[in-house]
């Protein structure tokens, strides 16, 4: 065990990231040295930030607090403590389930945590964060919770009603992340569509991302988790207009056949969905679309399953992901629904979707041979300098492996030209 030394561990979104990258800014800010998701666990405080979305992701988060707890009882670890959404969800049956973690925090009550310690919480630093991720590009959260209904979301219980953060605390984020190299954000909230309607009475993400990308110093804009329904279509206005806001849009559809739709508590119908997805196109030349399908929600036919494997096949998406449905306690669908699709089927829906979309991005990659881009570099392998365009988000979305054939320097841009292309990779070389 290493004495002043904090391990943080990160499971689950982006957003959890951001939570971990302020916590570890205050630690700092009281002394101690801060590992994220380090090689070897041994801190003298060790905090796992969880995930509570679906079964999967709880597993994950309960894994790993049981291995640290066996650590723990070894002396390998000193304190232990669980922050994060899956805390949030079940706080009483985890205390009572695992009493070898010292204390449990929930979404947003982790500050506690260090006056637990007998330290200060600095306000003045609560906007400040020590990055995890590479130098040149920060995850920017701009709203925390969701107002949305949807049937089988556990998230709103997590995270409560949708709080925008002010534009003013967002640009003076993206000031301080600028002056410290940052070059690339990644705008997220659960629902980026909504930002401004509880602080302004209006959809103010237009008016946002137009002042985030007129700050000297911000290269590239991605915006991550729109919402279908009430899309605010400025936006598209101001991705065409804004050379540093990049032509991506993660929007999850979750399905396209509206029985299911009406089920999910979707609020837009198939017909609306498909004329979304033809105006975003026709106003954004080049734009790539990421989106996220859901298979195997209660109710669920084969007639709604060939539909949506019709829409994925007639609209193509750039990127797409997809997730069978997780039966998940004290949502809408858990009260009202009985889980009537079986793990077999979902697993195999959810293969055959996902291998229709391979030969889809097969496609979308190979259409991009010959053709260059502009490349930001992430870093440097044995036989590749590994790189993304402006359609590619880090961790989710392909990348461009560039050739060697001279210095290249991460972080910085290139224009590249791509000589190959598989399914979800581009080869390519600086020129």
């Amino acid at each position: 065990m290493r004495k002043n030394k904090v391990d943080i561990i990160t499971l689950g979104c982006s957003k959890n990231l951001v939570d971990s990258e302020q916590l570890m800014r205050q630690f700092v800010a009281n002394g101690y040295s801060v590992e994220h998701d380090p090689h070897k666990i041994n801190g003298e405080i060790v905090v796992v930030n969880t995930c509570g979305f679906i079964g999967d992701a709880q597993e994950e988060s309960i894994n790993m607090i049981l291995d640290l707890g066996e650590a723990k009882k070894k002396g390998k670890i000193g304190k232990l403590f669980v922050m994060g959404c899956l805390s949030e969800r079940f706080l009483k049956d985890l205390e009572r389930e695992l009493p070898e973690v010292d204390r449990f925090y929930g979404k947003f009550n982790w500050k506690e945590l260090l006056a637990d310690l007998g330290k200060s919480y600095y306000r003045e630093l609560a906007s400040d964060r020590i990055l995890t991720t590479p130098k040149h590009y920060a995850y920017l959260k701009i709203a925390e919770g969701c107002n949305r209904t949807c049937s089988y979301c556990a998230i709103p219980i997590s995270t409560g009603h949708y709080q925008s953060l002010p534009m003013e605390d967002i640009e003076s984020q993206v000031r301080l992340l600028v002056e410290r190299g940052v070059k690339e954000f990644q705008v997220i909230a659960q629902d980026l569509t909504y930002y401004g309607l509880d602080l302004y009475n209006r959809c103010a993400l237009p008016e946002l991302i137009e002042r985030l990308s007129d700050i000297p110093g911000v290269e590239w804009i991605r915006l991550h988790y729109g919402y279908p329904s009430h899309f605010p279509y400025d936006l598209l206005r101001v991705m065409r207009e804004r050379e540093n806001v990049c032509k991506y849009m993660d929007i999850a559809l979750q399905h396209i056949s509206n029985p299911m739709l009406k089920k999910m508590r979707r609020n837009i119908t198939s017909e609306e969905t498909y004329a979304l997805i033809q105006r975003m196109r026709e106003e954004v030349p080049g734009l790539h679309l990421r989106t996220t399908l859901m298979v195997g929600h209660p109710g669920e036919t084969e007639q709604d399953f060939e539909e949506l494997v019709e829409f994925v096949k007639k609209v193509r998406f750039e990127r797409m992901g997809a997730f069978a449905y997780s039966h998940e306690e004290g949502t809408y669908a858990y009260k009202n629904y009985t889980d009537d699709v079986t793990p077999e089927v979902k697993q195999e829906r959810l293969d055959y979707l996902m291998r229709i979309q391979e030969r889809i991005s097969a496609d979308v990659n190979t259409a991009k041979i010959g053709k260059d881009f502009k490349v930001i570099i992430d870093r440097e392998e044995d036989d590749f300098y590994i790189g993304r365009t402006e359609f590619d988000s880090p961790e989710v979305d392909p990348e461009m492996l560039v050739y060697k054939n001279q210095f290249l320097i991460p972080g910085q841009f290139y224009q590249v030209k791509v000589e190959e292309a598989q399914a979800f990779d581009l080869y390519g070389e600086v020129f």
